[in-house]
C-alpha cells in the first residue's frame, strides 16, 4: 500500500463521512412505508442501513418489514421521488468545509466516491457549496459496481490523476464498506469515527482515525510524511 507524499489525490466518502443524511433519508423511506401502510422504522434502524447505496437500503427495509420482495422497484421507485431533493435535515459534519477549503489550498486534488446515486450527490454538494472544491465525483451509478468493490475509487482516483497500477492517495470514509473498498484499490484508509459504520472501530482495516474534521488535514500531514 503506498502512502503518497503531499499533496497528493484525497478521496472522500459522502453519507456519514462529510454528511449526516440519516435524517432524510429515515423521512424518505417512512413516506413509502406509510404509503403502503406500514409500520414506520426509527431513525436508529435506518442509519444501520445506509452506506451499500439504495438498492441495498431497501433490501434491509424489506427485511425488516417482512416485505414482498418483488416489489422492491416500487418502493425504490417511491423512494427515489422524495430522496433526490431531500435536503431539509441534512447537515454537514462540524468543521468540513473548512477542512476541504485548506486541503484544496494546500494543492490536494479532491474527489467523492459514494454509493448514493450521482445525481443526488451532486444536488446535496450545490447546495451545501462545497462542489466546487471537488474534481471528480462517483456516484453509486456511476460505474456497474458499487463499493466495497474497488472500481468505483479506482475510477475516481484515475480521474484525479493517480496511477492506476499503484495509486498514492487517501480515502477517508466513515464505514465497513469504506474500509473495505480502500483496502481491494489498496490505498491508504483514514476513518472518521463519528459516521455510520456498526463494526467496533478496531474492526476496521485503516492507517489512522480522526473525530473531528478539524484534526484532518494535520493528520494528511503527518500519514504522507510517514
Amino acid at each position: 500500500m503506498n502512502v503518497c507524499l503531499s499533496p497528493c489525490p484525497i478521496v472522500f466518502d459522502l453519507d456519514g463521512t462529510l454528511i449526516d443524511s440519516a435524517p432524510d433519508i429515515h423521512a424518505c423511506v417512512n413516506t413509502v412505508l406509510g404509503q403502503h401502510q406500514t409500520p414506520l422504522l426509527t431513525l436508529d434502524q435506518v442509519r444501520s442501513f445506509i452506506g451499500g447505496g439504495v438498492d441495498v437500503l431497501w433490501q434491509k427495509v424489506i427485511a425488516a418489514r417482512e416485505l414482498p420482495d418483488d416489489r422492491k422497484p416500487d418502493y425504490i421507485e417511491a423512494f427515489m421521488l422524495c430522496y433526490q431533493n431531500a435536503t431539509q435535515m441534512t447537515r454537514l459534519f462540524p468543521g468540513v468545509t473548512e477542512t476541504l477549503e485548506l486541503l484544496a489550498a494546500r494543492g490536494h486534488p479532491l474527489g467523492i466516491c459514494t454509493n448514493k446515486p450521482h445525481a443526488v450527490t451532486r444536488i446535496i454538494l450545490e447546495h451545501f457549496g462545497i462542489a466546487r472544491l471537488f474534481g471528480c465525483v462517483i456516484g453509486g451509478d456511476s460505474v456497474p459496481e458499487r463499493k466495497p468493490h474497488p472500481a468505483p475509487l479506482r475510477a475516481a482516483l484515475a480521474e484525479l490523476g493517480a496511477d492506476p497500477q499503484r495509486p498514492k492517495a487517501f480515502y477517508v470514509g466513515d464505514s465497513e464498506f469504506d474500509a473495505a473498498c480502500a483496502g481491494a484499490v489498496p490505498v491508504p484508509f483514514l476513518i472518521f469515527t463519528q459516521g455510520y459504520r456498526q463494526a467496533p472501530l478496531s474492526d476496521l482495516p485503516h492507517l489512522a482515525s480522526f473525530d473531528h474534521f478539524a484534526d484532518l488535514p494535520a493528520l494528511v500531514e503527518l500519514q504522507a510524511a510517514a
